[in-house]
């Protein structure tokens, strides 16, 4: 935003950032915190804490002792966020993601040669685990986690003395003693459950196959009574509805009777897509794209698609008494011009869900691009140059905030400004 643009919003601005830090104690946070959300705002191709300073005038050490040592609560701040985001934004879904952080030195929290899917490559980064509240037309980044490498755990190391680098390391950074190395998608459970903690709507989990692949992903949400529509890879195995499991007889008619197993191997989800032939799919559209054409001039964005009833396979799944996988629904996508299927999402919703709903729920994870376009190119998100992890969940936060901000002024831009 320019100058002209924060001094007609510093009124509401100031209302939404009263709103959003007003859990934390003391008057000169809140207004540095409100400042640093204006410096986040402004103008400028660099968010980091000089830049930011210079352009709003201020020493640089105010915003810097405000994120790095002051002492107030991210969490407590993310869940005003989540609340806000409940009643303003109106989710229809959680969609977990992450995203790379690249840093050209060793010394930031967390920060190893490692593969980012943002980045696409193995990169010296940081990888933070974010999830997001959306709807069709808005979203909101209600949590974050950053992970940590088992290079920055140093109970992952036989080696005494590596181990005592690391703490050494971690002592340097402020990693607190129980953040260690766990899967990424253990920390988006634990955020699915502080989402449930705070209050917030249960809603459909969405994820991409990074997430989706993982059976026990899958499982960990729908052991918390959770809804989800994931992405899968096209080889991913499972055996079609109608499979049935089969015991084998007695071997002579004596000893323990072999376990059921399905008589035929499980075909990969490409297999399956493929043998229902082009027949099977239909079109749907999704929602209102900006390029309109003679043939569309609504813009409607449309596939093909179709939905299957599959069993997925792996050992990991718990089985019926009778050996039987549970179903799930297989949302397969099949536009005109591709030779083949290009998209596979599995489902633990009820059989009779429309395919549009489906649809809508797998399609919806395209509000995380523009999430992380803002919350980087806009606003800053990956500019924090500390070392500390308390700087970086503070910043991450902030910038959140920052752009839930953007996100009330376009749902009202006319809202009077308080009083």
């Amino acid at each position: 935003m320019t100058p002209d643009q924060i001094a007609e919003l510093r009124p509401r601005l100031g209302e939404f950032a009263a709103d959003m830090l007003g859990c934390l104690a003391r008057s000169d946070q809140r207004a540095t915190g409100e400042l640093y959300l204006r410096g986040l705002l402004t103008d400028g191709r660099r968010k980091s804490m000089q830049p930011m300073a210079e352009r709003l005038g201020v020493d640089h050490q105010r915003l810097q002792q405000f994120v790095t040592s002051s002492t107030w609560d991210f969490t407590a701040v993310r869940r005003r966020l989540s609340s806000w985001a409940a009643q303003a934004i109106g989710p229809r879904a959680y969609v977990i993601d992450d995203t790379g952080f690249p840093k050209d030195g060793p010394a930031s929290a967390c920060v190893a040669w490692q593969y980012s899917g943002t980045l696409g490559k193995t990169a010296n980064c940081q990888i933070g685990v974010s999830v997001h509240a959306v709807n069709d037309t808005c979203s909101a980044a209600v949590d974050w986690r950053l992970f940590c490498p088992e290079s920055w755990d140093d109970k992952a190391w036989d080696d005494p003395e590596q181990a005592e680098k690391v703490r050494r390391k971690r002592a340097e950074s402020k990693v607190p003693d129980d953040v260690r190395h766990i899967e990424k998608w253990r920390l988006a459970l634990d955020m699915l459950d502080e989402q449930t903690e705070w209050g917030s709507p249960r809603l459909p989990v969405v994820a991409d196959a990074g997430y989706g692949d993982c059976t026990r992903f899958r499982l960990g949400v729908e052991e918390r009574g959770l809804d989800y529509v994931v992405a899968l890879k096209a080889g991913t195995s499972a055996h079609p509805g109608e499979a049935e499991p089969v015991r084998p007889p007695r071997n002579g008619g004596c000893g323990r009777r072999p376990k059921p197993h399905y008589p035929k191997p499980a075909s990969s989800l490409r297999e399956i897509a493929m043998a229902a032939g082009r027949d099977a799919y239909q079109e749907v559209a999704w929602r209102q794209g900006t390029r309109k054409t003679k043939g569309n001039p609504s813009a409607a964005m449309t596939s093909k698609f179709a939905v299957f009833v599959v069993r997925p396979a792996n050992r990991d799944i718990p089985r019926a008494d009778d050996g039987t996988l549970p179903a799930k629904l297989l949302l397969v996508e099949w536009p005109d011009e591709a030779n083949e299927p290009t998209d596979y999402w599995l489902s633990n919703l009820p059989a009779d869900t429309p395919i549009d709903q489906l649809v809508d729920l797998a399609k919806i994870r395209w509000r995380i691009e523009h999430d992380y376009r803002e919350l980087k190119t806009g606003l800053g998100l990956d500019h924090f140059e500390g070392r500390s992890w308390t700087g970086w969940n503070r910043h991450v936060t902030l910038v959140a905030i920052a752009q839930a901000f953007c996100t009330m002024v376009r749902l009202d831009p006319k809202q009077d400004a308080p009083a």
